[in-house]
């Protein structure tokens, strides 16, 4: 089948965006690649050297990323996965359940997100410090969970206004309590959106910088994008091939997750075809 004019255009401008979409990744990569002795202050546009392994371990030594990695996978998987419960209570609570004023409960929890979050940053850093939770773990885990919940409230609370309220009427009249048809209707119906809430808050705290370096200074305490930060800082003598070998490095949990939920969600699509 021959395509029209118009349909060649717009594949060729989606393709032109495409590429220039991945020039950034590009450089990352073969930047990266490039031996941290042999890096002569240019970027490189082509591999010509393969140091990358040598890069990440040296990346891995002066950063101190293997603890790093620990603190950031606890805080993303922990706060993602509270924001996502959280939100499928909240969203129960105001779409399915008889409560009174729901428009209000949900403009009281999605206004977390209409405020950028460095408003936040001043009063935090008080409340923590008068509290013991500054440059502790229990206290990131709280701020990354606080801050997630709105957008996930969100997403949830749309997608159960979508869902049959007639399956809900019919096991209310057989009997059942709200806490059951919780888990056993409103959580199987909402499993996708409530992947889909886990994956993009874990990538949001996975990437967080703001909050850890302003709310921890212990080493053993800071998050991963602290500690890649501290390795491009001014008193940093690695060159950019390491930094750069080291944020590839870093981003990979986040790629194997995006997979992953990419494989869960074609799965699910062909199940329900």
């Amino acid at each position: 089948m021959r395509m029209s004019p118009g349909r060649v255009l717009r594949n060729a401008v989606i393709a032109a965006l495409a590429l220039l979409w991945l020039v950034p990744t590009w450089l990352l990569v073969v930047n990266a690649l490039v031996p941290a002795s042999s890096y002569s202050g240019s970027p490189h546009w082509l591999p010509r050297e393969f140091g990358l392994f040598d890069n990440m371990s040296q990346a891995w030594d002066r950063a101190n990323l293997g603890p790093a990695l620990g603190n950031s996978l606890l805080y993303s998987v922990t706060s993602a996965t509270a924001a996502a419960v959280i939100a499928g209570f909240a969203a129960f609570a105001t779409v399915v359940m008889p409560v009174r004023r729901q428009a209000l409960w949900f403009w009281v929890i999605y206004s977390g997100t209409l405020l950028p979050l460095q408003v936040f940053i001043r009063p935090l850093f008080l409340s923590y410090a008068h509290t013991s939770l500054y440059d502790t773990q229990v206290g990131l885990v709280l701020l990354y969970t606080a801050i997630a919940v709105p957008f996930a409230f969100f997403v949830m609370r749309n997608y159960a206004l979508t869902l049959p309220r007639e399956v809900v009427e019919a096991a209310r009249m057989d009997g059942a309590s709200w806490w059951r048809v919780f888990w056993q209707i409103h959580v199987p119906l909402t499993r996708s959106a409530m992947i889909a809430v886990f994956v993009f808050q874990f990538v949001a705290v996975w990437n967080d910088l703001m909050f850890g370096i302003t709310m921890v200074t212990s080493r053993n305490i800071r998050p991963v994008m602290a500690a890649l930060a501290d390795l491009q800082g001014n008193y940093s003598n690695v060159g950019p091939p390491i930094v750069l070998a080291g944020a590839l490095l870093v981003s990979l949990p986040t790629v194997v997750l995006f997979f992953s939920a990419q494989r869960f969600f074609v799965s699910s699509l062909r199940i329900h075809r």
